[in-house]
């Protein structure tokens, strides 16, 4: 079954425009949730907005957004001042410019989303302006409105449609200054290099999508199966962690991972 579109609207290149729908590339539904419940009574708990000060229950409808502007003191807004300063990209992916696909790092990806032509009529022109970017080998930049806020958005060819990611703010990202200089090391000592590329590879492997399996959730989900079945019965202490042993340099460490690679 396809999952439900995200958002729909329109992907304009110039005057070219065709109506799209976005569907989320990743989904959090299989993951184990748990709820908050009395230990007294299985019941679950509920959250309640309550006014730091006074104490009292604050009902939805009386709530509005601040902006702290010092100690105890907020510029309240009402949503009609929000949505006075929204902008038009809410509906509308207008690829403003093309940029060589290899020139965005990758600390720029935040979310990935998959685009589709939502209607017949225009899948001849998403079409061309897919194919167009994979033959130029560009990547469209463009802007969305996304959860009351805009994004910069790239755009990228994938198969038959396109993969939009949304980019960082550049205030989201750490200067790597400090990473840089922590990584100007000497250079290793050949024979402990030749060691660490004959350790990698022996443990190099064709990827697979259960390289990124989660065991915590499996083990959770055994857990939960054995509770319902046993509730009495209680969850066993995780195993200790494997001591590192007694290594005295690199070249003994990696003496011992080699001569264990040989052996598995």
């Amino acid at each position: 079954m396809a999952p439900n579109s995200y958002w729909k609207g329109y992907l304009k290149l110039s005057l070219v425009t065709c109506p799209i729908q976005m569907v989320p590339a990743t989904s959090e539904t299989e993951r184990v949730r748990f709820r908050t419940l009395n230990r007294a009574t299985g019941h679950p708990v509920v959250s309640r907005a309550v006014d730091a000060v006074t104490g009292d229950v604050v009902a939805p409808e009386a709530t509005v957004k601040g902006y702290p502007r010092g100690e105890d003191a907020y510029v309240m807004l009402e949503d009609a001042d929000l949505e006075a300063v929204a902008l038009e990209s809410t509906r509308t992916i207008d690829i403003e410019t093309f940029v060589d696909a290899g020139d965005v790092g990758w600390i720029w990806y935040d979310r990935p989303y998959y685009l589709l032509p939502s209607d017949p009529v225009g899948e001849e022109a998403f079409a061309v302006i897919r194919a167009a970017m994979a033959a130029t080998g560009q990547a469209g930049i463009s802007r969305l409105v996304m959860g009351g806020r805009e994004r910069a958005v790239l755009l990228l060819p994938r198969l038959d449609g396109i993969v939009m990611w949304t980019l960082r703010y550049g205030d989201e990202l750490r200067d790597d200054a400090a990473f840089r200089d922590a990584a100007q090391d000497a250079a290793p000592e050949q024979g402990l290099l030749d060691m660490v590329c004959k350790l990698i590879d022996a443990r190099t492997a064709k990827w697979s999508a259960d390289m990124v399996k989660d065991p915590v959730q499996d083990n959770l989900l055994a857990l939960i199966e054995g509770k319902r079945k046993a509730p009495k019965k209680r969850a066993q202490k995780p195993k200790a962690e494997p001591e590192g042993g007694n290594v005295i340099s690199i070249m003994d460490a990696l003496r011992r991972s080699l001569s264990a690679e040989k052996k598995r």
